[in-house]
């Protein structure tokens, strides 16, 4: 008796901190969502003031995602080492202090510049809360992984709808130094909580085939030539999954780009109703990853990777070829539910199998796809048409869900 009622007072007590630990995390995913589309909404009057034209703002836009790309990997290696909370704590206090930049700026070059800085907290904080919330996911074994990125979600239409309602009244500078203090305030908070927890041990997954044992019932010690295999195989699936997050991202970065110009120019929608497409699409994924845990405990990952992935492709066709407004409106809400969840279960899997350093993977693929989606759509347009280059983001979620099918036994195992 003495040594269950042991057991049990030390049970307890992890079961608080997980608590306190997820919520911590939830702050600062909403922290993130909230800091990134306060500058989002800013982007016009930054380009007015830096005197840019449309093809220089681009280029200089492009800043954020190069810098967030090229510190990915880094931060990967710098959770392995100082953990993935301190990482976090100090990448939430750059990414405060770094919002407040572009309107110091009076060129395009130094608005690159800065957002190259920008871009590179936004990246390495995304990597390290991912990592974080990848082992309280093991911990805790509930896929809870869509309720952290539904705090993005939530954090970014606060901090648009926020930033709409000041735009009229504050500076862009006044603004975004009032972000920055902020997150600075929120970090001091939920940083605390996050520093004074240590990351919990990620449960080992379970191999379909294990080592054969010796006949003192010992496992057999794994080769060289084992292991090796062992890491190739991880290493494919880490880049599997990493796929998986590109054909997601990419079409979160189309419909962020293109959804208003298609619903205006292609079928005669008013700009205030254009602007509802992406508002309709964001609403929707949030929806999506709300009820995600609950969609993952039912059906599990697999089935919602091919589920989520075929209901986007078949959404987008409706989005991108529908002959009314709204029936692309309509469309647009259902590729959001369908894309909400495969980005954070493709991350959480690459976490799961490679720690910090596979969500690196995953999440600069995933970046890579958002890089690459807006001009990729764009070319397509010229080339063909607006409505069938958004075909192509329906092309990629039936490749996500094909991907999620064809190696569902060896992430099983």
């Amino acid at each position: 008796m003495p040594p269950i009622n042991k057991t049990r007072t030390r049970t307890a007590a992890p079961d608080n901190s997980l608590t306190r630990l997820r919520i911590a995390l939830t702050v600062f995913f909403a922290l993130d969502g909230f800091v990134f589309a306060g500058w989002v909404v800013r982007i016009p009057a930054i380009k007015e003031q830096t005197g840019a034209s449309a093809s220089a703002l681009g280029l200089a836009l492009l800043g954020v995602s190069a810098g967030a790309v090229i510190t990915m990997m880094l931060t990967g290696r710098l959770c392995r080492r100082y953990g993935t909370h301190r990482v976090t704590v100090v990448c939430a206090v750059l990414l405060s202090l770094s919002v407040a930049l572009p309107p110091l700026t009076h060129s395009a070059p130094a608005l690159g510049a800065v957002l190259l800085v920008f871009g590179a907290a936004y990246g390495s904080i995304n990597v390290a809360f991912n990592s974080a919330a990848v082992d309280l996911v093991g911990a805790l074994r509930r896929p809870i992984m869509p309720s952290f990125h539904a705090a993005f979600s939530l954090g970014g239409m606060l901090g648009a709808g926020l930033g709409g309602l000041v735009a009229g009244a504050l500076s862009p500078t006044r603004h975004l130094l009032g972000l920055t203090v902020i997150g600075l305030l929120v970090t001091a908070v939920a940083g605390r909580t996050l520093l004074r927890i240590q990351p919990p041990a990620p449960a080992p997954d379970t191999t379909e085939q294990e080592a054969a044992p010796h006949p003192s019932g010992s496992p057999a010690p794994a080769s060289s030539r084992d292991r090796d295999r062992t890491h190739t195989r991880t290493r494919g699936l880490v880049i599997t999954f990493g796929l998986i997050a590109l054909c997601t991202a990419y079409g979160e970065g189309a419909l962020a780009d293109w959804s208003a110009l298609h619903l205006e120019h292609d079928l005669d929608a008013t700009a205030g109703v254009a602007a509802v497409g992406y508002s309709c699409f964001a609403l929707a994924m949030t929806i999506g990853r709300l009820t995600g845990t609950r969609l993952l405990e039912r059906l599990g990952q697999t089935r919602t990777l091919v589920g989520g992935g075929t209901t986007a492709a078949l959404g987008m066709l409706l989005g991108a070829l529908a002959p009314s407004v709204w029936a692309a409106l309509l469309g647009f809400m259902i590729t959001g539910l369908g894309l909400a969840n495969l980005f954070p279960v493709a991350v959480e899997r690459a976490g799961r199998l490679a720690g910090p350093d596979g969500v690196a993977v995953a999440s600069t693929l995933g970046y890579g796809g958002m890089l690459l989606g807006p001009p990729a759509i764009g070319f397509m347009a010229d080339w063909f048409s607006l409505p069938a280059a958004l075909t192509s983001v329906a092309a990629l979620a039936a490749t996500a869900a094909v991907i999620a099918a064809v190696t569902r036994r060896a992430a099983a195992a």
